[in-house]
């Protein structure tokens, strides 16, 4: 058992493909920032000229501004307001900056001009918004570009010929300066973009498992209402055909509508019973034993080829009384996924244990695979962990491509509704969740503080009360 996803469908994989374009930079911010960029290098180039009288190759200085400026121009007249870039088109747009701001330099002075360490900008947006690769070939041209500035640059003159420029040794630490800054505010940056957005992809998906099991749970509510609602018509009808039946003997065609009307009665009842499991009602919906929550979680594994064996009973101090739980979507689609991870990974035995005090609820699920890779354990429940999985895996499950965000949307589901989770290896001798020697798989714990999923005392109690009945 691996910390591997559960229940990424592919409308998953599709959710998560959508969710690039959420991070695409709109044309017209990178547009307001180069019109920002445009004015501070006129500015400069003004300052040079009008208070230092530097001897500067204006028409080539201007010429290069005035490329950003058409740029500007072309692209807010082409491209509507709410144009948004896309990883190529933003990675075109932040090269061309970066080759004009250098063009710029090497007409100013190169390493010897201050300004030079403004090429860190398009390296910090590109670690930003792109891909590594687009961020490497950003940070590798910037590199490149002030190395050569370094060497090859038109030198800046005074009114009086002089050219300005500092030491060697100053020329070659700024440029170790902005080679280390490149490096470092280009990871940084990177690192933790990437990490926002792997986050904001995982609570996404974990919305989306969540709203489905709320539909399913809404759904399966107006189902069983709508059985209960219907039950006394039927019988009605049904019993009304049963008389009918007995009064038309002498009328073989009427008694044979009268038999029909009670038979599809009987369809109409059988049909409800199978849509909305007969005798249970919608408010029962709303809690149940923790028994029977396990084993609603637990339904859709329980024919895969495995033995799942489950066994409940209270802790020391606990009371014999099966507690009642709140019956949330988020505490059945997160065990649900727990329990689909220790399927797929298991030899053939997955274990299903739940205890109880008079204080605390707690559920262990054990199988006898081989367990969490011990370098792991430490990140599950991160978003997009995946571990190459060895050969048995793949056996396994061959068919199984995930994304990573299993046992993160089942942590964070579980987490909202006040539980703590802990991983461990049955084999580990450090280990202190499980008193089964001879369980030596992955081992989950879930742990509730009672008052936090208690159904008849809890803080979210929900008392039970009279059905109302639906109006039509």
């Amino acid at each position: 058992m691996q910390p591997e996803p559960n229940n990424v469908t592919e409308s998953n994989i599709g959710l998560m493909s959508g969710q690039e374009r959420s991070h695409w930079i709109r044309l017209r911010t990178l547009i307001l920032l180069r019109w920002v960029a445009i004015g501070g290098q006129i500015s400069a180039i003004a300052v040079a000229q009008g208070l230092y009288d530097l001897q500067l190759n204006l028409g080539l200085c201007y010429f290069a501004i005035g490329v950003s400026v058409v740029g500007n121009l072309v692209a807010m007249f082409i491209f509507p307001k709410n144009k948004r870039l896309s990883e190529f088109e933003n990675f075109l747009t932040v090269q061309f900056d970066l080759l004009q701001l250098s063009f710029l330099l090497y007409l100013t002075g190169g390493l010897n001009n201050p300004f030079a360490l403004l090429v860190l900008g398009p390296v910090t947006i590109s670690a930003n918004m792109m891909r590594l690769r687009s961020t490497l070939i950003i940070g590798g041209t910037a590199i490149m570009l002030v190395t050569l500035m370094a060497e090859f640059h038109v030198p800046l003159r005074t009114a009086q010929g002089f050219i300005l420029r500092i030491p060697d040794v100053f020329v070659f630490g700024n440029w170790t300066a902005i080679i280390i800054a490149v490096l470092f505010l280009g990871a940084y940056s990177y690192k933790i973009s990437s990490e926002m957005r792997s986050m904001s992809d995982a609570l996404a998906a974990t919305q989306l498992a969540l709203s489905r099991e709320q539909k399913l749970t809404d759904l399966g509510g107006v189902i069983a209402a709508a059985a209960h609602e219907l039950g006394t018509p039927l019988a009605t009808i049904k019993l009304a055909s049963a008389e009918l039946i007995e009064e038309l003997e002498d009328h073989p065609d009427l008694r044979a509508d009268a038999t029909l009307i009670r038979e599809q009665a009987d369809r109409c009842r059988d049909i409800l019973r199978d849509m909305g499991r007969a005798g249970k009602d919608d408010l029962h919906l709303r809690q149940a034993p923790i028994s029977t929550v396990i084993l609603e979680a637990a339904e859709p594994h329980m024919h895969r080829g495995k033995f799942i064996h489950f066994e409940e009973g209270p802790a020391e101090g606990g009371s014999f009384q099966q507690p009642t739980i709140l019956r949330k979507p988020e505490i059945i689609h997160g065990l649900r996924n727990l329990v689909q991870n220790a399927v797929d990974f298991s030899r053939a035995n997955v274990w299903v244990e739940s205890s109880w005090t008079d204080t605390a609820i707690t559920l262990r699920i054990y199988d006898d695979g081989a367990g969490y890779p011990s370098q792991m354990l430490g990140r599950i429940g991160d978003p997009f962990v995946r571990q190459g999985r060895i050969d048995s895996d793949r056996k396994t499950r061959p068919e199984y491509e995930g994304m990573g965000l299993g046992l993160f949307i089942a942590k964070t589901l579980l987490e909202r509704t006040g539980a703590s989770l802990r991983f461990a290896n049955g084999s580990d001798p450090s280990q202190t969740i499980s008193l089964h020697p001879d369980r030596p798989g992955a081992i989950v714990e879930v742990y509730w503080p009672r008052q936090k999923i208690d159904a008849i005392e809890g803080e979210n109690a929900v008392p039970l009360g009279q059905n109302q009945p639906i109006e039509i």
